[in-house]
């Protein structure tokens, strides 16, 4: 599959909201729809990881994808001690209450889903429902955490040491960026070369890559391995109807680490397995992943 071209600047609209001690950009469309969907983005992207999903979730809609803190135009506290799943978190439910809603459905990839996991765990009573792609919920991945899952995840580690992955990551104008988005993905041409040059330029806002790698810095130890955020009254089933989707040739997430995670869910479960997809699957399987997305929505 060809990509498509880049979304309509004419459908979207470009604001900040003040949530907390940050100031989050986001793009919205769909304004006219009372139904709120957030959209969560991963590492190293933003918000224009949904732009084949924005346009068609905003026909129904109205969807709201910030720049997670640290990414692109949002802010960028200086601390690792800032990017704590505790303070995402805290973000998304104040970007919530921003539009004046007392919940949302949340949509979120890669690091958007770890932190929209723990939002549906701590705050069941602001998500409607919860889609979560490619990565599964902590006490998932920690229940089923193998030595492939640990050799797969050495770039988690190594983002642990100062300035050393800043440099490595930036190399020869991001070079390896460019590289990461044409060899993990399983259909060629998810990406153009104006969609990679849009990832390139957020990541040389200042303060972006550093910031992008405190939530590695801030929260692996304490939240994959350890489970540091959870307390003892958040340890039950999930209480929000969700919807898993993963692309079966991820580089980053094992199959066998996303086994059986309907044990962990206390509401109605459902899952998408893409065989032919990678991690990026909603830049790879665009229609499947939209298809999905509304059908569960409107279910």
């Amino acid at each position: 599959m060809q990509a498509q071209p880049a979304i309509d600047p004419s459908t979207i609209r470009h604001d900040y909201a003040k949530v907390g001690d940050v100031r989050l950009h986001y793009v919205e469309c769909g304004m006219q729809n009372d139904d709120l969907v957030i959209l969560l983005h991963g590492f190293p992207e933003f918000w224009y990881s949904w732009r084949h999903q924005l346009p068609v979730l905003g026909a129904r809609y109205h969807v709201v994808a910030p720049d997670l803190r640290g990414y692109n135009l949002s802010d960028k506290p200086a601390r690792v001690v800032d990017y704590r799943i505790d303070r995402l978190v805290a973000d998304v439910v104040g970007l919530i209450h921003h539009f004046g809603k007392s919940k949302a459905a949340i949509i979120a990839h890669d690091w958007g889903a770890g932190v929209a996991w723990v939002v549906a765990q701590k705050h069941p009573e602001v998500v409607s429902k919860l889609a979560a792609l490619q990565v599964p919920m902590p006490a998932a991945w920690r229940a089923n955490m193998t030595l492939r899952q640990l050799f797969a995840s050495w770039y988690m580690f190594f983002f642990q040491l100062p300035r050393v992955p800043e440099w490595w990551a930036s190399a020869k104008d991001f070079k390896r960026l460019d590289k990461m988005y044409r060899k993990t993905t399983f259909r060629p041409g998810a990406f153009s070369e104006e969609d990679i040059a849009a990832y390139k330029d957020a990541l040389r806002q200042p303060g972006a890559l550093t910031a992008g790698l405190n939530y590695y810095r801030a929260n692996v130890f304490r939240s994959l391995l350890r489970g540091g955020v959870e307390t003892p009254e958040h340890h039950g089933g999930l209480r929000v109807p969700t919807l898993f989707i993963y692309g079966e040739h991820d580089m980053a997430i094992m199959p066998a680490t996303v086994r059986d995670l309907g044990r962990f869910m206390d509401a109605p479960y459902r899952e998408l397995r893409i065989p032919d997809s990678g991690h990026w699957v909603q830049n790879e399987a665009i229609d499947e992943v939209n298809t999905a997305l509304l059908d569960f929505l409107s279910d």
